[in-house]
């Protein structure tokens, strides 16, 4: 046996001995494994079919036992028999049909018309158009004015918004045209011929277009731009450009479970001039650049919320060569406790405020077009505050905060030119707003010391009450008092609503204001104090559905027929009283 595996063990060593030898070129094509992957396109027919279903054998302790019971019978006192019921639903009330456009019209005494009309068409997932226009006007005067008191409103806003793959982008027109006129005559004792003179009308013209995109999953995530001007009839005239982006940066690749950093930019370029200034002296011309940075974060632990920034300001006023190169702080700190429904913050901000004539006339539409405009830096407004929830009906807000401001602005009653005769100075003529019938910007370094307490009450589901209430105490730098800042205001708001009714009450009270008195006309450096007293306001707004579409609204206002003075010689209207319908339909 092993002569003959050695016999098989040499013949096979000479066969492959004579194989090598035989081959001229050495072979180099090397022995590799190939693997071939397709892809897998498994069809109905290739799936094994169950022919049998399987048999379940259950065992003897898993089968059914017949049950058996027994009834123990005992006297009763009575026999109850069920009565069958059925399934109760939540009552919801009637469903409201919502429509997309609505007309309203309405007239009120004071010679008051009033026309409203929204019309929007949404194409689903491609976009959207909308138009907005109101009219609201008192054609009769002021009970006891000498000069013409009345005024008219007029705002048109339209949008187009388109929704893309990765982003969205809207474009928005918005126009306005106010009539006022200065009628607060500082002097009574004022001649019929100078009356006649007075020009008192004051027209407010302003156009705006912006552009807005908001991204989709992108470090930018919304940036808005916007152009607009504003012009009276003094040729005075605004242009404003402003530039905001914010961004969206990821951090947590740079550190672990972090939330994203957000960048708030603004670019902004403000440029506008006066004809004069109220001396007749210069031109009044302002431009202004400036830009921000505002860096925030956000983080919550252990019950705590934290909000941590810094806002960065570079500003340039090419008329008077000033630069100006700002940070402010931008820090909250808020602490939950009892399942969040009582919260403690505390925190500090700032930031550089640009002024406008646009701005100023929002605020008080008698200001005269001799306007020095500059910017408003809040230096640090700190603030400590404690909210919560009592329970599901009643919620409560309280705060208090210390702020210092630079170049606050302040409104200044002007003095008259005209001592009731004469319609003229150093050989001008004079304007309709310089018969001390104007006010004046006046800037002051002012401290503020506040106090807010907020309340809101849900007495049913149809009825909410609110009621907030704030104290400020005011430090003043050169000026005498802060102008035209009351110290105490307070509102209290009350709303209704069922299926065919709804009402709204709000009730304003705002407390003493200062403003200068003139002892001789100008130019005078002899001033005095005037105080304005408080008021009391209420007004309540209701109305009635007769169905979707057609409603009756009913607004009356300055119930208690209050001649208050809004500001110093401008008086309100007394008893107001507006009513109208509405129609709501669709295309």
């Amino acid at each position: 046996m092993k002569k003959g595996l050695v016999i098989i063990f040499l013949i096979i060593s000479y066969c492959g001995f004579s194989q090598n030898k035989a081959t001229k070129k050495k072979d180099t094509i090397k022995t590799e494994v190939i693997e071939v992957v397709s892809k897998y396109n498994p069809k109905i027919a290739d799936a094994n079919k169950i022919t049998k279903n399987p048999e379940i054998i259950l065992s003897d302790k898993n089968k059914k036992k017949k049950l058996t019971y027994s009834i123990f019978s005992a006297p009763v006192a009575s026999t109850f028999i069920p009565k069958s019921g059925v399934v109760k639903g939540i009552n919801v009330g009637v469903r409201e049909r919502i429509y997309d456009n609505y007309l309203a019209l309405g007239y009120g005494n004071y010679n008051s018309p009033y026309a409203e009309i929204y019309l929007n068409t949404n194409q689903r997932f491609e976009n959207q158009f909308g138009l907005h226009a109101k009219y609201n006007s008192s054609l009769d005067n002021v009970e006891n004015t000498l000069l013409d008191s009345d005024f008219s409103n007029f705002i048109a806003s339209a949008f187009f918004k388109k929704e893309e793959r990765y982003f969205d982008w809207k474009i928005t027109v918005d126009a306005e045209k106010n009539k006022y006129n200065w009628y607060g005559l500082s002097n009574q004792n004022i001649s019929a011929t100078t009356l006649n003179f007075i020009e008192e009308q004051q027209n407010y013209n302003f156009i705006k277009a912006s552009g807005e995109v908001d991204f989709i999953d992108a470090y930018v995530d919304n940036s808005e731009l916007s152009i607009s001007h504003f012009s009276d009839n003094f040729k005075s005239r605004e242009f404003l450009i402003n530039l905001k982006t914010i961004f969206d940066f990821p951090i947590d690749r740079i550190f672990r479970n972090a939330n994203n950093l957000y960048l708030k930019t603004n670019l902004e370029y403000l440029s506008g001039s006066f004809e004069r200034d109220y001396a007749y002296l210069n031109r009044l011309n302002y431009t202004i650049f400036t830009t921000s940075f505002n860096p925030e974060y956000k983080s919550t632990f252990n019950g705590f919320s934290l909000k941590l920034g810094a806002k960065f300001f570079a500003s340039f006023d090419t008329e008077n060569k000033i630069n100006n190169f700002l940070i402010y702080p931008d820090v909250l700190l808020q602490k939950s406790f009892d399942n969040e429904k009582y919260a403690v913050f505390v925190g500090a901000t700032g930031g550089l405020q640009t002024n406008t004539f646009k701005s100023f006339t929002e605020e008080n539409p008698f200001v005269s077009p001799t306007l020095l405009i500059t910017q408003t830096s809040e230096k640090y407004n700190t603030f400590i505050g404690f909210n919560g929830i009592i329970n599901n009906s009643l919620s409560f807000n309280v705060s208090a905060s210390f702020k210092d401001e630079e170049d606050k602005p302040l409104f200044v009653k002007n003095n008259s030119k005209s001592d009731g005769v004469n319609t003229s100075l150093n050989g001008n003529n004079l304007l309709g707003y310089e018969f001390g019938n104007s006010f004046n910007i006046v800037y002051d370094n002012i401290k503020t010391t506040s106090f807010l307490a907020e309340l809101q009450y849900d007495v049913t589901k149809r009825i909410e009450m609110t009621a907030n209430v704030e104290y400020q105490s005011f430090s003043t730098t050169n000026q005498l008092e802060a102008w035209n800042l009351p110290n105490i205001q307070a509102s209290f708001t009350t709303s209704y609503k069922n299926n065919k009714w709804f009402a709204k009450t709000n009730i304003f009270y705002v407390g003493e204001r200062k403003d200068v008195t003139y002892t001789t006309i100008y130019p005078s450096t002899n001033s005095d104090i005037q105080t304005l007293a408080s008021f009391v306001d209420i007004n309540v707004n209701g109305g009635y559905h007769f169905n979707d579409k057609f409603s009756a609204f009913l607004r009356v206002n300055n119930i208690l027929n209050n001649n208050y003075e809004r500001f110093a010689n401008f008086n309100i209207q007394g008893f107001q009283v507006l009513g109208g319908l509405t129609y709501k339909f669709d295309f």
